[in-house]
């Protein structure tokens, strides 16, 4: 099961910024006052997923699907937006998490998958979640089927399509982070918490950045997912490409036009990286996955498993989420470390 780390460094990072709204703070995990919508804000207008989406007002029962996507709505401070969060139990002790007021206040609605059954159950006004991250065309959960049922969506912006098939990706990571945090705080009226969260995140991954390896001392990173026979990774459009190559990483998989992608053994040995971070979530332990790379004959002579440098990070560091920039600064110390 994941350990959700760094919660000190991340209720820091919130306090400074909910601070520099001006609001109160009154945990540390930087809630402050409840966000109130002013009348003459609406309507707005934002970009999604290459959509435009008029919004007359700000939902008021929003339910969410995954780890990331609710701690962005906490993040914001807008758990009394919410009418609850989708999210199996292998997510840790949330109770020590900067967010846990968030997962205190906020009903965890189902531990399975998100359908629509449940948010109709809910009476949600909005479902935000993402592709593969909730909406499945084959399970009948979309934007469009919710819509028919006069309920609205907002994507996560990693997962938007790319036009390539049912490719994800058409941004940064990093970028689609500080995009959802900007739409969503137009859409609640909460826009200076946004914009202090994305100034408070940008100047952290600086700061790792000026500390991380570069030039020629930046070391090959593959990051693996899970899949024995064949490994699921990332490719250029999801969180872990950020993380690895601000944190002073060469990104082996950065050509891949895609966010979430199953690839070869064989690509992995010929890229051969120096560091492989694990990660950490369901029903395979980190531990495990970190014997099964040490016990895989074709990785045998990949430098990172000849040398032992072998990291973990949670799966929640790794999807979008407001946790993104803190794993830069994690990885960044580890390949300093590696490269002492």
């Amino acid at each position: 099961m994941p350990h959700l780390a760094r919660p000190a460094a991340l209720a820091l990072v919130l306090a400074l910024a909910v601070t520099g709204c001006g609001a109160d703070v009154s945990s540390e995990e930087g809630k402050g006052d409840t966000p109130r919508a002013s009348d003459d804000h609406y309507p707005v207008t934002v970009e999604n997923c290459g959509e435009k989406k008029t919004f007359e007002r700000a939902p008021r029962r929003v339910v969410t699907n995954d780890v990331g996507i609710t701690e962005i709505m906490f993040a914001l401070g807008l758990e009394d937006h919410m009418a609850g969060y989708v999210m199996p139990d292998d997510k840790g002790d949330l109770t020590t998490v900067p967010w846990r007021d968030g997962y205190r206040k906020t009903e965890w609605l189902s531990k399975e998958r998100i359908n629509k059954e449940l948010v109709l159950d809910a009476r949600a006004d909005l479902v935000f979640a993402g592709w593969n991250y909730g909406f499945n065309e084959g399970e009948g959960f979309t934007p469009a089927e919710l819509r028919r049922v006069g309920i609205d969506s907002y994507l996560l912006s990693e997962s938007c399509r790319n036009g390539q098939g049912k490719a994800r990706g058409v941004m940064a990571p990093l970028d689609a982070l500080y995009t959802d945090l900007r739409n969503l705080g137009k859409v609640f009226d909460v826009e200076d918490r946004a914009e202090t969260l994305v100034s408070a995140f940008r100047e952290q991954v600086a700061e790792a950045r000026a500390k991380a390896p570069k030039g020629a001392d930046r070391p090959r990173v593959f990051l693996y997912d899970s899949g024995e026979d064949k490994p699921f990774t990332s490719g250029a459009f999801a969180g872990p490409h950020d993380i690895i190559t601000k944190a002073g990483g060469d990104h082996i998989m950065k050509d891949l036009e895609d966010s979430w992608t199953t690839v070869g053994w064989e690509t992995v040995v010929a890229r051969d990286p120096e560091v492989i971070v694990i990660n950490d979530y369901g029903d395979t332990t980190a531990e495990q996955k970190r014997r099964f790379l040490k016990s895989h004959k074709p990785l045998a002579n990949v430098s990172a498993v000849k040398n032992d440098r072998i990291v973990v990070l949670d799966y929640v560091d790794l999807v979008e989420s407001p946790r993104n920039p803190a794993a830069v600064s994690s990885l960044a110390a580890d390949l300093r470390r590696f490269g002492s």
